[in-house]
């Protein structure tokens, strides 16, 4: 896929979320058949630009470009101050967040509160845009503040006047937070009129999900997030199904096992041991949710304290999946290899 003058393997993106999509997660998922992976989202006060937090997510060493980086803010001045900062530390896409809908983001009015005033919005972007004018400047965005005020294709036509090359859109709104189903009229109308790629998301977890929002919105490109967590063989999945119109069979065992293991080598790395442990955490139990056993094998990991001991349980765990079955399978109703697991749980 051409994408702002970049050739993409495809035009599956990565969506930027808030404590996950970091650098060793982005390269993951690349590697595993994502086009574009869309950093978390870099604060635009100024005064966190020293922060450990913030020069970790404007890190982007060794990464496969485009590099693409997502800012938020309120404040055109500092928006536009915040996109000359990551640019100049390598970003090659700037994205601007209007899609967070997390009330410590929207009760600083940013995030999805903006979509509530338009001519703010005007004013973020053609700040933002003035400021970087060599490098695309995409945006983020939902269908609307809430149900009574979908107003996404007036957000679309200020986006294209203010010279944003592409929009990526959740099917909800704000006030649906995640909850319910995605909604993928807005979006279609959204492409219907659109003179820039529209970038569909919400709720694209399938193969077969992927290609049917595809078909009905006509987005340019599909944006996938949370069925990422955990699975980011989800994207070469998508990919070979789009191709071919067949799935691929589930992965084995050994390869989830030595790529979670690769994951967190890069994640000790990344963020140091004592934070790396904690980071892990969650991305193991990502990895294992929904597999026989998995629920008394997290509550057994989450307490462990240090790299060597997770180590050890991810290799227990996938040992004994390995000789129960050869492919991942979700949801088994057969009895569980985790006994003793269970047992220490209990």
């Amino acid at each position: 896929m051409e994408f702002l003058g970049f050739s993409l393997r495809n035009q599956l993106f990565v969506a930027p979320m808030a404590g996950v999509t970091d650098r060793p997660f982005r390269q993951l998922c690349k590697r595993l058949g994502a086009g574009l992976a869309v950093s978390e989202m870099v604060t635009s006060n100024s005064l966190l630009y020293g922060s450990l937090k913030t020069r970790r997510r404007a890190d982007h060493a060794g990464e496969v470009a485009p590099i693409s980086v997502q800012i938020a803010g309120a404040s055109p001045s500092m928006m536009a101050a915040a996109a000359r900062y990551n640019v100049e530390r390598g970003a090659q896409i700037i994205d601007i967040n209007m899609g967070c809908p997390a009330k410590k983001i929207c009760n600083v009015m940013a995030g999805s509160a903006l979509l509530r005033d338009e001519p703010l919005v005007r004013q973020i972007l053609e700040a933002v845009v003035n400021a970087v004018p060599g490098t695309p400047v995409t945006l983020k965005i939902r269908t609307g503040w809430d149900k009574n005020s979908r107003n996404a294709l007036n957000i679309l036509k200020i986006a294209e006047q203010s010279g944003i090359r592409a929009l990526a859109m959740h099917g909800r709104t704000r006030a649906c937070g995640y909850s319910g189903q995605a909604e993928y009229e807005t979006i279609q109308a959204a492409k219907a009129v659109a003179t820039i790629p529209i970038i569909a998301n919400g709720d694209i977890s399938s193969p077969e999900q992927a290609k049917h929002v595809l078909d009905t919105t006509h987005a340019d490109a599909l944006m996938i997030g949370r069925a990422a967590q955990g699975r980011p063989w989800l994207f070469r999945e998508i990919e070979y199904f789009l191709n071919t119109g067949t799935c691929l069979p589930p992965p084995r065992v050994s390869e989830i096992h030595e790529i979670l293991l690769e994951h967190l080598e890069d994640l000790y790395l990344f963020y140091g041991i004592e934070t790396g442990v904690g980071i892990a955490r969650k991305h193991i139990s990502w990895y294992t949710r929904g597999l026989v056993g998995s629920a008394a094998f997290r509550h057994r990991m989450n307490q462990l304290p240090t790299i060597e001991l997770q180590r050890q349980a991810v290799n227990d765990f996938f040992s004994a999946l390995a000789e129960y079955q050869e492919h991942l399978s979700y949801v088994s109703m057969a009895p569980s290899p985790h006994a003793h697991f269970e047992e220490l749980a209990a």
